[in-house]
């Protein structure tokens, strides 16, 4: 699936189909250069999921839960990460085997680690404003 956001105010939408397109995967990896606007999007996703915590980038703690309205939301920031071993001493696995929503910024730090199944998220910066985003279930 393809979308294309033109501001921030098509973010909503865009998150809602993504939701939707993912249907039962609760892992989600967001693929993006630096301020493509992973964590924007994430956001906004936790939104429509009914987090009441302000979202936030876990770059320094890795892993950020969030309250939800009806179960908590895991984002995981494993930029600063410098091998795949540092995912496993945090016990990443059950976080993602928590059958709970976890998000994930720069899973390419973490590829071995990374599930069967999964929803790809890809955000592509077409200007300032302008976002192309590539969706896929693994």
């Amino acid at each position: 699936m393809n979308l294309h956001t033109s501001s921030i105010a098509d973010l909503p939408g865009a998150a809602s189909s993504i939701l939707k397109h993912a249907g039962t995967n609760r892992i989600l990896l967001f693929y993006g250069d630096m301020g493509a606007g992973k964590t924007t999007l994430i956001k906004i996703l936790c939104e429509q999921l009914g987090v009441i915590d302000a979202v936030t980038s876990p770059t320094f703690s890795i892993v950020n839960e969030y309250a939800g309205t009806e179960e908590p939301v895991f984002h995981f920031d494993f930029y600063r990460l410098s091998n795949p071993t540092e995912a496993l001493d945090m016990g990443y696995e059950e976080y993602f085997n928590s059958g709970n929503y976890c998000f994930i910024e720069w899973p390419e730090k973490i590829a071995s680690l990374i599930p069967h199944q999964y929803t790809s998220i890809r955000i592509a910066v077409i200007d300032e404003e302008s976002r192309q985003i590539t969706v896929e279930n693994i």
